[in-house]
């Protein structure tokens, strides 16, 4: 096939996790394609909880002109648990930010632009070979070759499939409501099935956002009526937009690389959302991944070399994060009787409720 054009790196999927690669390769000197098979700004199935970890990351990231989404962002300082008819309330210390994707992905991808970064949208990649020392891609722009290719095409495209289980499929179902006055606080309604994660987003505004099996519901209304305080609070909001789904959402070991792909964000792995370390893993992944690839593209180290310097240090820096809120999903599993004396004990001990928050970041 004749190639369009050459470069050092191309990153495919242009949310937190290919932007923030994209944005450091190209500071530093690399020539960067970024391809994006959607179209800015867009919605999507998010948390949109940014936690303290990444925060000085994303201010790292964001250009001049994108600084006043994280800048103008309301801050979370603390989380509440509903379960089995028991408030937990943890403080979120130092406080997270909450950024809808529709704002964040933007901001990231005009800064990219800013960097320098060569940018696509509406860019399919159908194919990744591996020719000697250059990667060759096929895409609906045409072909191109690179030095290094990352994937940060999420947890589910046609690069990242992976086989799973009907017993192991989940939905999520996200939306924007109105709500007088919310709270400031992430709060984590979890009922038999799924949960559902509210914040504020906006003065007056809330997102909303469930992940739940679909034989339990298949819509926000239904998953409001699977926890009696969630649908009470919820008769005084007003819808904002259209509600967006995403299906199936399939838990998994990391995987940081591929064939001799690099992969970040959900591409690498899906963390149980619960967490709200899913955009802080994209961005931190993402950055990692654009950092061990300096030496090489400088000529001072191999690829394989460079590549397993990156699954080592992905390895130590946040595949934790998803063996801890996998026990804590276990923890959530326990038979009622169980979680409730769980859940008691937590209460009584604050300082056992910020190691749990600890140990998932």
């Amino acid at each position: 096939m004749e190639v369009n054009a050459t470069y050092d790196l191309i990153v495919i999927g242009g949310g937190p996790a290919g932007t923030a690669a994209a944005i450091i390769a190209a500071r530093s000197g690399a020539r960067v394609l970024l391809l994006e098979k959607g179209r800015f700004p867009r919605q999507k199935v998010c948390g949109e909880f940014v936690s303290a970890e990444s925060l000085l990351l994303l201010r790292d990231l964001l250009s001049e002109n994108a600084a006043p989404v994280l800048k103008d962002a309301l801050r979370i300082s603390e989380a509440r648990m509903f379960l089995d008819g028991r408030m937990l309330t943890t403080a979120v210390d130092p406080p997270a930010a909450s950024i809808a994707r529709y704002d964040l992905d933007r901001a990231l991808w005009s800064s990219a632009v800013e960097a320098g970064v060569e940018a696509k949208q509406e860019t399919t990649v159908q194919q990744v070979e591996r020719d000697g020392q250059a990667f060759h891609l096929a895409s609906s722009a045409g072909a191109f070759a690179a030095r290094a290719v990352i994937n940060a095409s999420g947890r589910w495209s046609n690069l990242t499939r992976a086989s799973f289980s009907a017993s192991e499929r989940w939905i999520g179902i996200k939306s924007h409501f109105a709500e007088s006055i919310p709270p400031q606080s992430v709060d984590l309604y979890f009922f038999k099935g799924g949960y559902c994660g509210v914040q504020p987003v906006a003065p007056g505004e809330i997102n909303a956002c469930a992940m739940v099996k679909p034989e339990v519901a298949t819509s926000l209304p239904q998953v409001m009526a699977c926890h009696p305080e969630l649908l009470a609070r919820s008769r005084g909001w007003e819808p904002i937009g259209v509600p967006v789904n995403t299906s199936p959402l399939i838990f998994r070991e990391p995987e940081p690389e591929r064939d001799g792909v690099w992969m970040a964000g959900d591409a690498a792995g899906f963390v149980d959302p619960f967490v709200g370390d899913g955009i802080s893993l994209a961005l931190r992944s993402g950055a990692m991944a654009a950092r061990c690839l300096q030496l090489f593209f400088r000529g001072e180290q191999s690829l394989p070399r460079a590549s397993a310097v990156y699954s080592e240090r992905y390895g130590r820096e946040l595949s934790p994060v998803f063996r801890n809120s996998s026990g804590v999903r276990r923890l959530l599993g326990l038979p009622p009787a169980m979680r409730k004396s769980v859940m008691f004990f937590l209460q009584k001990t604050p300082a056992a409720s910020k190691y749990l928050i600890r140990k998932t970041r």
